[in-house]
Formats: C-alpha cells, sequence, structure tokens
C-alpha cells in the first residue's frame, strides 16, 4: 500500500517519535489510516456499533446467523461475537507493524466488558478469551482497583494490555506499577516478556471535556488555551 507522505499524520510519523491509532476497526478507515502510517486501532464496544450502523443489513443478518448457530446464545454472548469478528478482521491489518516491531506495535485494543469493571477475575478470563482471536491483541483494563489487578494479572499470564479510563497522573503510575508487577512475577518464573506491548493510555480529550463542565459549573473564568492544555499537562507530568 503506497504512503502518501505529504499527508500531515504521514509526515507526523516519519519526523517525530509518534505512533498513529486508528480510534476504529472498521477495515476501509483503518486500511486509510494504515497506508498514511497508523500502527495500532481500537474495537471498544462504542466503535462496535458505530461500525454496526455503517453497515447495519450485513450485521443484523449475521447475528441472526450466530443466533440460529447458537440457540442458548445470551443477548450479551451475541454481542461479543460481533465485537470479535469484526476485530478479526482488522486484526490482519496491523501484522506487518506487528512483526516489524517485534510485538511493541502493530496492536488490535480490545475493551473488557465495562460491565465487570469491578470483577478482575472475571476481566482477566474475558482478556485471554480475545488474545485468542489473533496474535497482535492488547486488550483494556479500566484504571480502577479491580482493573489494577486484572492488569497485573493479565500481564503475569502474557497478556499485553492497555490502561484506559485513565485521566490522572496517579492512575497512569498506578497502571504502570501494576504491570511492571506483572512483568517481574513473569521474569521470575522464566517466563518470556521481550514481545509483550503493554500501553498506558491517558484520556487527554476527557480531562478538556471534564474541566470543561466544572469551570461551567462553577462559574469559573478560564484563559480560552488553558482547557486545551490542561490534558497535555497531565500526560507530560505522567511521563516524566
Amino acid at each position: 500500500m503506497q504512503t502518501l507522505t505529504a499527508n500531515p499524520l504521514a509526515l507526523t510519523v516519519a519526523e517525530t517519535p509518534t505512533d498513529i491509532w486508528n480510534d476504529s476497526c472498521a477495515v476501509d478507515e483503518l486500511e486509510y489510516a494504515v497506508g498514511f502510517g497508523a500502527v495500532g486501532a481500537t474495537a471498544n464496544p462504542t466503535i462496535v456499533v458505530d461500525n454496526w450502523r455503517k453497515d447495519p443489513e450485513r450485521w443484523a443478518a449475521r447475528v441472526r446467523e450466530l443466533a440460529a448457530e447458537q440457540p442458548h446464545a445470551s443477548e450479551r454472548e451475541l454481542a461479543w461475537a460481533i465485537v470479535a469478528e469484526m476485530s478479526v478482521r482488522a486484526a490482519p491489518l496491523l501484522l506487518p507493524a506487528f512483526e516489524a516491531s517485534g510485538g511493541r506495535a502493530g496492536r488490535l485494543s480490545m475493551q473488557t466488558d465495562p460491565t465487570l469493571f469491578r470483577d478482575a477475575p472475571a476481566m482477566v478470563t474475558q482478556a485471554y478469551g480475545f488474545t485468542q482471536l489473533a496474535p497482535n491483541i492488547v486488550v483494556k483494563f479500566p484504571t480502577t482497583a479491580a482493573g489494577l489487578a486484572a492488569m497485573e494479572e493479565a500481564t503475569y499470564r502474557g497478556i499485553s494490555i492497555n490502561a484506559t479510563v485513565s485521566f490522572s497522573v496517579a492512575q497512569a503510575v498506578a497502571a504502570a506499577e501494576a504491570v511492571q508487577r506483572g512483568i517481574d512475577r513473569r521474569q521470575a518464573e522464566g517466563q518470556p516478556t521481550a514481545d509483550m506491548g503493554p500501553v498506558i493510555t491517558i484520556m487527554m480529550g476527557r480531562i478538556e471535556d471534564w474541566l470543561r463542565v466544572v469551570a461551567e459549573r462553577d462559574g469559573t473564568i478560564l484563559d480560552p488555551a488553558a482547557l486545551a492544555w490542561s490534558g497535555v499537562a497531565v500526560f507530560k507530568r505522567a511521563y516524566g
């Protein structure tokens, strides 16, 4: 696939130490993004719903087929089967970057069921299932108390994690520490870690969104540029 280097995203990738991830697992969108240098993508539940809405006839027909094949499956199980199918279609597009980087890039990020945010064992079980779909899966866990426990256990089991629902320096540090504990446990048992690609996400845009709500609620007058740089400030401090 030809990369168009005149595109700003492609220039960013070529000229700075930046990795671009596509915020969708839709095949057409991902093909386009990979052409401009993207080395990651996301398949969380809301994105899967967006993909469904773009091609409702196809996916409605497919879920009816799955329901006929699995007559005892619940609506939840059928929904996650669709998530899996969309992910299996998208993950191969990132395999070249995955193989070239030794697992440090080229991953599709799948999210554990948001309703399990207090259930660490259930999240780890679901994450293990995700890793069986493709070799280049990274699994999103929420940076909650249970999510941190799940991150450590999943890392120990060789699952690459992506800490999400993460907005603060404290959360980023806690997630990194959980991953490190999992890596240390693996290494103590002689298990490999070199091909793992854990990610700590800081949701910079959501920080700005929330501070805007707080400022309006409290009648706080801010410099127009302050909110736009709030997430960047958190990110810089966490990185340091």
